[in-house]
């Protein structure tokens, strides 16, 4: 029995040391159920009693070293199999990196070619926090408490006082606070409003709002502003068309048409057969607004107006909903 053990003790460790012999291999043939030691831990009962404690404890001493060897040499081949994977896998940081491709989101690029065609009318770009004030985006714009803009309903309170915006015009209540006319100025951004999601509504959207306060600005001015962002937008040969409307914070008020691009005001399906497109809301700055930051309304007088960018995009781009433009699908976006 003794030389048995040493016999096996010997090949095992030979075998344990060639790398080329798997080590599953090596378990199946030495501890298997047909295995070597297996047998021979079998054969101990041939053995006399007095022999077969030490004889035991020999074959039990094997038997683990042959674990242990096997178990080495399994994390030895697959440490080899993974150096190999890496070596073979491996990327040179040095070589230049693929050209990438993609484009701007309609959005984007829509509100970027807004802020260019304002911003070359003499026109700065001004900012504010989308976490207002209850003062800034009501108080200020002079829509009073019972006004049915302040209901919660369509606005996004988080304390009585606090609220996420639910238009670009608080950053024209902060600049004319913070700076003397001269004010030439267009606020874009993203607002918030509680709207059912739809083709034509979201509760966030985008605005582009604009304001101008000196000495003598008259709707004329208004008017002549417009004209020209509507002939860059779509082309020289478009007229625009004020509507009489009502909003809070200018006096007098007007909707601004443009006449339909598409068939330039004949009626087609774009313009729904009217030949006009809603653009703009826009008007006189209320008298009451200046005065509240500051203004004195018998030296300055000020027009302001506001668009949605969405509709802008979906005008230019011929989209029919707006969710396409929130949804990130890549065969959608790979079309601008």
């Amino acid at each position: 029995m003794k030389e048995k053990l040493e016999q096996m003790r010997a090949e095992a460790l030979a075998a344990l040391s060639d790398r080329g012999l798997d080590p599953e291999t090596l378990r199946i043939r030495y501890l298997g159920k047909k295995g070597e030691l297996t047998a021979l831990l079998r054969s101990m009962g041939e053995l006399p009693p007095e022999e077969r404690p030490a004889a035991g404890q020999a074959v039990n001493a094997l038997r683990v070293m042959i674990e242990e060897g096997i178990e080495k040499a399994k994390k030895e081949r697959a440490a080899a199999s993974l150096e190999k994977k890496l070596s073979a896998e491996k990327i040179d940081v040095t070589l230049p990196a693929p050209a990438a491709s993609g484009a701007l989101h309609p959005l984007t690029a829509v509100q970027r070619e807004l802020e260019d065609i304002f911003c070359g009318m003499g026109f700065e770009v001004a900012e504010g926090p989308e976490v207002e004030y209850d003062y800034y985006n009501f108080v200020a714009l002079n829509i009073p408490e019972d006004h049915p803009a302040r209901d919660t309903q369509d606005t996004f309170y988080i304390t009585d006082k606090i609220l996420l915006r639910s238009q670009t015009s608080p950053v024209q209540v902060r600049t004319m606070e913070k700076k003397k006319p001269p004010i030439r100025m267009i606020s874009p951004g993203r607002v918030y409003r509680s709207d059912a999601v739809d083709a034509t509504h979201s509760p966030l959207f985008h605005q582009l709002e604009g304001l101008v306060v000196d000495r003598g600005v008259t709707m004329g001015d208004l008017k002549g502003t417009l004209e020209i962002f509507a002939k860059q937008l779509f082309g020289e040969d478009t007229r625009i068309r004020f509507r009489p409307h009502h909003f809070p914070f200018t006096e007098p008020s007007a909707e601004v048409d443009a006449s339909c691009f598409a068939c330039g005001g004949k009626g087609c399906r774009v313009c729904k057969g009217e030949g006009w497109i809603e653009i703009l809301g826009a008007g006189m700055v209320h008298p009451f607004v200046l005065s509240n930051c500051g203004i004195d309304t018998d030296v300055y007088s000020g027009f302001a107006f506001g668009l949605g960018v969405e509709r802008i995009a979906m005008l230019r781009y011929k989209i029919d909903d707006m969710r396409l433009l929130y949804e990130n699908d890549v065969r959608f976006l790979s079309q601008f």
